[in-house]
C-alpha cells in the first residue's frame, strides 16, 4: 500500500472530522453504544484518527486494535493520548496479502477511514465476505468518491480532475483500485450480502484561510496529472500557478467529495 506521511494524516484530521457525516456517526453510535464494552478492529489505522472521532461515542470501556503497516505511524497510534478505559493493541499487517489475519479474534465493529478507494474490487470483496461471515458491522469513513468543486474556476478544472480520476484508480498496493467508485461498489456488495447500508456524504469544505492543505492537495493533484499524461507539462504547470496564486491572494475555496457508510448485518454477535 501507499504510504502517508504523518504531516499529511496531521493536516487533514481537522477536515476529516469536520466533513464525518453525523448522521452515520449517530447510527454507528446508536447501534453500539448499549453495550457494555466494544471491541474495534481499525484497519490502516494511521496516526489514530478513526479512533479520536469515534472514540467519544461508543461505550465507556473499548478495546481497539490498530493496524496498518507503517511502524511509524502505528506506533504514534498507539502512544496517542486517551482515555483510561480504552485499551490499545497495535498489529503490524499487510493488508493486502494478510487481511485474514487482521480480522482475526473477537470483534464487535470495524472501522476505516480514508481507504477503499486505494483498494481494487477483489480485495473489497475479500472484505465484505470476511465480515459477513462474522455478522460484524463496518463503518467506513471518508471515501473519495470524485467530486471536487473549486472557486474560482479555471478552465482546466475538469481536465485535472478527469486526471487525478484516472490516477486514482491506478494500483495503490491492493491492484486496480476502485477509486471514485469505492463506496458505491462497497454498498452494493453489502447490501448484496443481506446488511442494512446507512450513507451520506462527508465532504471535504475549505475556505480562503485554509491556504496549507489546498496548497498540498495541489501539488498531489498537479503530480497525479503529469503521472496519466492526459495534459501537457506547460498546461500543468499553468494550472497551478494559477491556482496557487489565488490560494496565495486568499481568493480560494475548495471542496472534495467524499462518502460515509454504515453496514449492519441483520444479525450481530
Amino acid at each position: 500500500m501507499s504510504g502517508f506521511s504523518a504531516d499529511w494524516l496531521d493536516l487533514r484530521e481537522p477536515f476529516d472530522r469536520r466533513a464525518r457525516n453525523l448522521t452515520v456517526l449517530d447510527a454507528v453510535a446508536a447501534r453500539l453504544k448499549p453495550r457494555s464494552q466494544l471491541r474495534t478492529v481499525d484497519l490502516a489505522c494511521g496516526t489514530g484518527a478513526t479512533l479520536r472521532a469515534l472514540g467519544p461515542r461508543l461505550p465507556a470501556r473499548q478495546h481497539w486494535k490498530l493496524v496498518d503497516n507503517d511502524p511509524l505511524l502505528l506506533a504514534r497510534a498507539a502512544c496517542a493520548p486517551r482515555r483510561e478505559n480504552i485499551a490499545v493493541i497495535a498489529a503490524q499487517i499487510d493488508l493486502d496479502h494478510d487481511l485474514e489475519a487482521a480480522l482475526d479474534g473477537p470483534a464487535d465493529l470495524v472501522a476505516t477511514s480514508a481507504l477503499l478507494d486505494l483498494v481494487s474490487e477483489t480485495w473489497l470483496d475479500r472484505l465484505a465476505a470476511a465480515l459477513a461471515a462474522r455478522a460484524i458491522p463496518l463503518y467506513a469513513a471518508l471515501s473519495y468518491d470524485g467530486r471536487i468543486g473549486f472557486a474560482p474556476s479555471d478552465p482546466l478544472d475538469a481536465a485535472v480532475v478527469d486526471a487525478v480520476n484516472a490516477h486514482q484508480r491506478t494500483d495503490k498496493g491492493f491492484g486496480p483500485a476502485l477509486g471514485p467508485k469505492a463506496a458505491a461498489f462497497a454498498i452494493a456488495r453489502f447490501e448484496a450480502l443481506g446488511y442494512s447500508v446507512l450513507h451520506g456524504k462527508s465532504d471535504w469544505t475549505m475556505g480562503p484561510d485554509d491556504r496549507a492543505i489546498q496548497i498540498e492537495l495541489l501539488k498531489g493533484w498537479a503530480s497525479a496529472a503529469r503521472d496519466i499524461g492526459a495534459l501537457s507539462s506547460a498546461d500543468i504547470a499553468g494550472w497551478i500557478a494559477r491556482r496557487r496564486g489565488a490560494v496565495t491572494d486568499g481568493r480560494a475555496s475548495l471542496s472534495v467529495g467524499h462518502v460515509d457508510f454504515f453496514a449492519t448485518p441483520s444479525t450481530m454477535r
